[in-house]
């Protein structure tokens, strides 16, 4: 593992400089017909892995909320011949790094290997995929692991604000459910429920790919059908449930949850955009301006640096698979959340009614563009990246492209999507804590 190390930390410093212009993505179709996007990097003796199954936590069936989580967390725990301790063993000493996680609309592996144990590490994975024994004892030990981590969530300000955020919502809809899961129905979770949802979410036809490293196109193939040919072209009930948007542009929702804290903690959020939308990218250099552009965005100077009424303030876009969001969130002194949520919607209202300056888009695409090549800078970035761009089907050339549609986005692109998406009146608002002069609203 200290190689491994080592030899990541020299990978980083060879892709610092490295633009993103330059990575040069090849579509590979090995010979069973699994496709990857591969980078080939030959400096330095390592391969990394990104691969994606589209599914996730919204595939968890009612009563069994957590089970892709918990799967997640017990794939490795042993598989094939191999009970938890030997896989495990075998993966520390060849100093491979093999990791699970879900999310709402996903599965995602991760593999990092040394060139000269690549066989072995693929055949690991396949192992995890394909034979993973879901033994007693693991499970019970995950199961008390995942437990103990949502009691500590339950304590969470945070924590607490984003999950009745997301249940407000996606009311009675996959969205609106705990990734992490619920108590209840992580215990009730056998290894029955796990080995059905291993098949109906490790299928083919939801897989995607992403390889950077010391391979060429040819041995990956071959090591793509070892790998993942094994697995079902398809799941027994294949198709995911579409999902339709709970959240709507006149919810207009505000929840207090009272907890004994010193300071409220807030989120709030507003329909948002797919990521398919031709007004995405404008949105996207919108709340750069707006609230994602650090200690120069308008929230922060407003909200923080001006008034000093929270440490951070923040606004992200989330293109989910089924419902684009616009959601942020701030902590305040509870005497001050009033002020702080009447400035906070002040701020969307004048960023809607009043637009951006010449000034601030020039700094923003400025940003965009120039900070683009350090999602690129190491081996396990890039794959990453090439795993996303398929995941939200963005096509093989997309690096190319992309900072020239920053570049192409203009004041009237900007101002015209922030009249589309920011209505502070309807905004869902969630606060936790003993917040003064915010009241909820039904």
């Amino acid at each position: 593992m200290p190689r491994l190390i080592a030899l990541c930390v020299l990978a980083l410093g060879l892709f610092l400089a490295r633009p993103a212009a330059a990575v040069d993505i090849q579509r590979v179709i090995s010979p069973g017909g699994i496709e990857a996007w591969l980078v080939e990097q030959h400096t330095i003796p390592l391969i990394a892995m990104d691969f994606a199954f589209r599914g996730g936590a919204k595939l968890d069936p009612a009563g069994k909320v957590g089970l892709a989580r918990l799967a997640a967390a017990t794939i490795d725990e042993g598989a094939g011949d191999l009970d938890s301790q030997a896989f495990q063993k075998r993966l520390e000493e060849l100093a491979i790094r093999l990791n699970f996680r879900t999310d709402l609309d996903a599965f995602h592996g991760t593999l990092q290997t040394l060139t000269e144990n690549a066989d072995e590490a693929f055949t690991l994975t396949k192992l995890a995929l394909t034979a993973p024994r879901f033994d007693k004892e693991p499970i019970t030990r995950i199961k008390a692991q995942l437990l103990t981590s949502l009691q500590q969530a339950d304590e969470d300000p945070n924590a607490i604000a984003s999950k009745a955020w997301f249940a407000a919502a996606f009311p009675n809809h996959p969205y609106g459910r705990p990734v992490d899961g619920e108590a209840s129905d992580i215990e009730s979770i056998s290894a029955d429920d796990l080995r059905r949802f291993s098949a109906r979410q490790f299928t083919r036809d939801r897989l995607l790919i992403g390889v950077v490293g010391d391979i060429d196109a040819a041995r990956l193939g071959q090591l793509l059908d070892a790998t993942f040919g094994g697995l079902p072209n398809r799941s027994p009930n294949s198709s995911i449930e579409p999902v339709v948007a709970a959240v709507t542009p006149t919810i207009n929702k505000t929840i207090v949850i009272k907890r004994d804290i010193p300071q409220t903690v807030m989120m709030f959020g507003l329909p948002g955009l797919l990521r398919d939308d031709p007004d995405f990218i404008p949105a996207f250099v919108m709340n750069n301006i707006l609230g994602n552009g650090g200690l120069n965005s308008r929230l922060m100077v407003e909200i923080r640096e001006k008034r000093g009424l929270a440490y951070s303030v923040y606004s992200h876009l989330a293109p989910l698979d089924h419902a684009g969001l616009f959601f942020g969130g701030a902590a305040t002194q509870n005497d001050r959340a009033n002020e702080t949520v009447a400035l906070l919607q002040q701020e969307l209202a004048r960023m809607r009614d009043q637009g951006v300056t010449p000034e601030e888009l020039d700094d923003a695409i400025t940003y965009l563009t120039g900070s683009f090549p350090l999602r690129f800078d190491s081996n396990g970035k890039i794959a990453d990246q090439l795993l996303g761009l398929q995941l939200e089907d963005m096509g093989i050339d997309y690096l190319d492209r992309r900072n020239d549609l920053v570049r192409a986005v203009t004041r009237e692109d900007v101002n015209r999507v922030a009249r589309r998406i920011l209505n502070p009146e309807n905004l869902l608002l969630v606060s936790v804590g003993q917040p003064n002069g915010v009241s909820p609203v039904k």
